[in-house]
């Protein structure tokens, strides 16, 4: 039997960007299959009562070093984007929609996404920039803005984060192997170990 790893993600997360880049490998390597589900963070640490590291300075500065580290072992690009903590309302819905929609087009989306917040440091928060960014990606500005405003996609992301929260997510990245949650990209080798 093919085991599951479901990948509970915002991409406003430094974090999630670095499993994103890890987990189709590990999957790979193992046989697994990744099923990838968007939430909102902000609608997490709000139910939750949980922040972002960054809210707490020593801690912020902290992990963008470890970051830094995780970025060279993984021998991926990564620079901390000065616009964090980002807004993903818009960004997470267009990741909902996009799946639900064009699930051909989500790996796209996320790759234009994520390599805009965590290597290019472009300011995702102006909508300027993001349709420019989707654009570049071969994706319709017109379409997308029309995408992120259907109900069906605003009621599947809220769905979705009050999920997580319910499985006990309180942050992101969040990984499941079975019934067996694991927080955080410095984590994956748990993850792998649970496929084997």
């Amino acid at each position: 039997m093919t085991k599951t790893v479901e990948f509970l993600f915002d991409v406003g997360s430094p974090t999630a960007y670095l499993a994103w880049t890890q987990l189709p490998k590990i999957c790979a390597e193992t046989g697994a299959t990744l099923v990838n589900q968007p939430m909102l963070l902000g609608g997490v640490f709000q139910a939750t009562g949980n922040v972002s590291p960054a809210a707490v300075p020593l801690k912020g500065s902290y992990m963008t070093a470890d970051l830094t580290r995780f970025a060279k072992r993984y021998g991926v690009p990564f620079n901390h984007n000065p616009y964090f903590p980002i807004n993903t309302l818009v960004l997470m819905r267009g990741a909902t929609g996009v799946q639900l929609r064009m699930p051909e087009r989500f790996d796209a989306y996320l790759k234009a996404v994520f390599t805009a917040l965590w290597v290019e440091q472009k300011n995702l928060n102006d909508p300027a920039v993001l349709m420019a960014t989707l654009a570049a990606a071969g994706f319709d500005p017109a379409a997308m803005q029309a995408l992120v405003a259907e109900p069906a996609v605003k009621d599947t992301l809220r769905a979705n984060t009050e999920a997580a929260v319910t499985r006990g997510v309180f942050g992101a990245p969040t990984m499941f192997v079975g019934d067996t949650m694991y927080f955080g990209q410095d984590r994956l080798d748990f993850v792998r170990e649970a496929l084997l």
